[in-house]
């Protein structure tokens, strides 16, 4: 038996693009099981947009019928507690991520799902996008390619290794996300400190199989209302974030550290002891990072002693954190 789906849809004053979001998850060639809709105090009648575009589409389809589930709330959750209020209303066997604003081609869900039927290891599964703009023309790159994703990253990924890559940074966009729903059971409550996204995937790694699809499965729509968004950094924006404020980024990495380090305890027997030993080496170097001092001078030899470690190699993008570390502003 096919397992069930529901999309988990967070909205926050989305009138403008949810109706071809919810028509796009309507139209699935394998159609979900439920949307569940958890709106943060939206004030621009976007539930009533989404509403009504469901209903516009199914009367297309005679005989198909996709349960709206709506969840208001008065005051606003912020990202990732309004993903995890919606993800854990959800009753299907697999949880799909949606933003509000994105488009699914018709065969996403059926795609992904078909993956989870023949792996009953995979915990959650993510995939590339097509970035486009407000109007949906394409940006002429994928949203992997935004991210620079390594050759080595993707082989680590498809290998059993995501854990040891998200260790490094986070590579999983919750738009393209498709995920047991049984991980709730490990990760929730989501800590505020954590973007949802990254706090699944690198839960799921923790405790089971993570896995990426390179096909470009959503369209993911950029414009200057994303909360989060991707865009590919030039490199005059690399030179920039080298030389800007340390302000509190290293403190705020630590105390993620930390809170996973937590969970993953409280996990016990279901994580790998090598697991924990190498959140602690990475929860070290976070520290290590944090306590550097204000003067650049100062720096220089503790970051080359550190760098000597392997550390940044393996907590980070290498060379690029040592020269951030060298040459950030207090």
């Amino acid at each position: 038996m096919s397992l069930s789906i529901s999309v988990a849809l967070c909205t926050h004053n989305g009138a403008r693009f949810i109706g071809e979001q919810v028509r796009s998850i309507c139209l699935q060639t394998l159609p979900p099981a439920e949307i569940v809709l958890s709106d943060d105090a939206s004030t621009d009648g976007c539930v009533e947009a989404a509403q009504a575009a469901l209903e516009a589409c199914l009367l297309e389809r005679p005989g198909l019928a996709i349960p709206l589930h709506v969840i208001r709330n008065a005051i606003a959750l912020r990202v990732t507690k309004n993903f995890e209020q919606a993800a854990r209303a959800c009753s299907g066997d697999l949880i799909a991520l949606s933003d509000q604003d994105d488009v699914w081609p018709p065969e996403r869900l059926a795609r992904m799902a078909a993956e989870f039927d023949r792996r009953p290891d995979l915990l959650l599964l993510h995939t590339d996008a097509r970035l486009v703009d407000d109007a949906r023309q394409d940006l002429g790159q994928s949203l992997f390619h935004a991210l620079e994703v390594e050759p080595f990253e993707r082989a680590w990924v498809h290998g059993g290794r995501a854990f040891d890559v998200f260790l490094r940074r986070n590579l999983v966009t919750g738009a393209t996300t498709l995920f047991r729903r049984s991980l709730l059971e490990q990760a929730a409550p989501f800590p505020k400190e954590w973007l949802h996204d990254e706090w699944l995937g690198i839960v799921a790694s923790a405790i089971g199989r993570v896995d990426m699809l390179e096909d470009e499965l959503i369209e993911y729509r950029q414009h200057e209302s994303n909360q989060i968004g991707a865009r590919r950094d030039s490199f005059m924006g690399k030179v920039r974030k080298a030389l800007a404020s340390r302000g509190t980024t290293h403190q705020e990495r630590a105390l993620k550290a930390e809170l996973l380090l937590e969970r993953l305890l409280f996990l016990g027997d279901q994580v790998a002891p090598d697991t924990i030993r190498k959140l602690r080496d990475k929860l070290e170097h976070q520290r290590f990072r944090a306590a550097l001092p204000p003067s650049r001078v100062a720096r220089c030899l503790p970051v080359l002693r550190e760098a000597l470690t392997g550390r940044y190699n393996k907590f980070g993008r290498g060379t690029r954190g040592v020269v951030r570390d060298l040459f950030e502003s207090v």
